[in-house]
């Protein structure tokens, strides 16, 4: 039973015919099933081919444009007088009304001139002249604000010998006691009048820089300091010395 499974030629078939005629049977069931539609066109779905072949609608038409504004026109009346003389009127009214009107400014011609003693007589009258009396002058602008200017450095040492009042501070009885001594250096900063203000402390023992000290160095009063023959203010440092006998 392996005979046909072999390909050299011993177990092939004689059938060729039987392919041959199952193409052509094949090929003319699908030549009938083509013919067919074209054949019978009245089979076919209506409602589908009246979709496919309707034109689409045409858009819509654009909004019509907006009325025009209407032009209000304002009739002015007539007016009555003319440089103070009545006018006759167009037509004649039906009912006599008492006609009120706002006086009109004084024209040109009708401005008094008025002249300057000892002028020359048939002169152009001037802008001055016609006003009476000369517009006053612009008031002066206020004075610029002072500017402040920053203190100037000066050395403690160059600045010491310039003391005037010195209030020797007390030694603190704390640092007394615990033969604490040392320097302590303040920062202040000396006015135009040569008093101490802002005084900070800087560095030096905790136990020597009390309040009794800083009060007593802030009440120190200097030589103002002269900048440009101007006194000025001057930032500076001051160092008291603490020295046990």
């Amino acid at each position: 039973m392996f005979d046909q499974t072999f390909v050299d030629g011993v177990g092939k078939t004689n059938k060729s015919w039987t392919v041959t005629v199952s193409f052509i049977i094949q090929m003319t069931i699908i030549g009938v099933l083509v013919i067919l539609p074209l054949i019978f066109t009245d089979v076919l779905p209506k409602a589908q081919l009246a979709s496919l072949l309707v034109a689409p609608a045409p858009p819509p038409p654009p909004p019509p444009p907006p009325p025009p504004t209407p032009v209000k026109v304002v009739k002015v009346p007539p007016r009555q007088f003319d440089a103070g003389k009545l006018m006759a009127p167009k037509a004649i009214p039906k009912d006599i009304a008492i006609i009120k009107e706002e006086e009109l400014p004084p024209s040109v011609a009708s401005v008094a001139v008025i002249g300057v003693p000892g002028g020359v007589p048939g002169a152009t009258p001037s802008i001055g002249n016609l006003a009476g009396i000369a517009p006053p002058p612009p008031p002066p602008p206020p004075p610029p604000p002072p500017k402040e200017s920053k203190p100037v450095q000066v050395g403690g040492k160059v600045f010491e010998g310039r003391i005037v009042k010195r209030v020797p501070p007390e030694y603190p009885r704390v640092a007394k006691l615990a033969r604490v001594q040392g320097s302590v250096r303040y920062t202040a900063i000396i006015g135009k009048d040569g008093k101490i203000r802002d005084l900070k402390y800087v560095s030096g023992p905790a136990m020597l820089a009390t309040p009794d000290v800083l009060r007593a160095v802030s009440e120190w009063e200097y030589q103002p300091y002269l900048l440009n023959n101007e006194p000025v203010d001057v930032q500076t440092e001051i160092t008291v010395n603490f020295v046990l006998n």
